[in-house]
């Protein structure tokens, strides 16, 4: 049976969580230990899934043991500072897939454009002895971030935000609302999140009166009600629901599952 490997950011925490609890064909899974581990396997906790914490040093001698045995999956989760300097990103997400080869039958990037700089990824690393695959809508296109991977394509997106009718609107999953100060630092919408009187002058020259609640029906962000009502009320935003959900990215594993079994 197959290793996958994902390489993901941690804001696709919840919709990893998701895809491990609802197949029972992983009999193995391996977590890179390192700063940005402890959310995700927090969760994983929580659901009372069994998983390792390895170091990257020794994850090939481990993955040798458990081939045949299930699918084994290998997770590395990135930080969200990355999206600060695109290019940055860029090098690390590509240097990490081209390590991550050495022992994966398929790689699966939890990530989209991000400014771009990871349209052509699989392309570029098409001379990787394993298939790389990067969070795609059903035509072929990259989605374009966290926000458009929820809520399925990105023409979903571009109804969402023209109807709202030229009013501002933050989009907000659970893990934007457990994230959102960091994100925001990153974003360059503001270079110190807890200044909270600079970024609300911010939101509001860019037009910001709303916040999207997205219901992604995952809900291992046990305060999602609460943080999207404290940033509600720091920034004087209205509230609206919004439905959204994990199937694009549980539809990407599946192919790529399909791709390497």
């Amino acid at each position: 049976m197959p290793v996958m490997t994902f390489i993901a950011c941690r804001m696709f925490e919840d919709e990893i969580v998701h895809i491990i609890e609802n197949d029972d064909q992983i009999k193995n899974l391996l977590v890179i230990e390192n700063e940005d581990s402890g959310g995700l396997t927090g969760k994983l906790d929580d659901i009372g899934c069994k998983y390792e914490m390895v170091s990257e040093s020794d994850i090939t001698d481990l993955v040798e043991h458990r081939k045949g045995d299930g699918i084994t999956i290998i997770i590395e989760m990135l930080e969200l500072a990355l999206h600060a300097i695109p290019g940055n990103l860029k090098d690390v997400v590509y240097a990490k897939a081209r390590e991550m080869s050495e022992f994966s039958d398929g790689i699966l990037l939890f990530y989209g454009l991000c400014g771009n700089v990871l349209a052509k990824v699989e392309q570029d690393l098409s001379d990787l002895s394993c298939p790389v695959r990067i969070l795609k809508e059903d035509n072929g296109m990259v989605i374009d971030d966290c926000i458009g991977a929820v809520l399925g394509s990105r023409d979903a997106y571009l109804e969402k935000l023209t109807s709202f009718k030229g009013v501002g609107t933050f989009f907000m999953t659970p893990m934007w609302a457990a994230h959102w100060r960091e994100m925001i630092v990153s974003a360059g919408l503001t270079p110190n999140a807890d200044d909270i009187k600079l970024s609300k002058f911010v939101f509001d020259h860019a037009g910001y009166k709303t916040v999207a609640k997205m219901d992604t029906g995952l809900y291992y962000e046990k305060q999602f009600d609460p943080m999207v009502e404290e940033f509600a009320r720091l920034f004087d935003f209205n509230i609206i629901d919004m439905k959204a959900g994990p199937q694009l990215l549980v539809r990407c594993y599946e192919q790529l599952k399909d791709e390497v079994i």
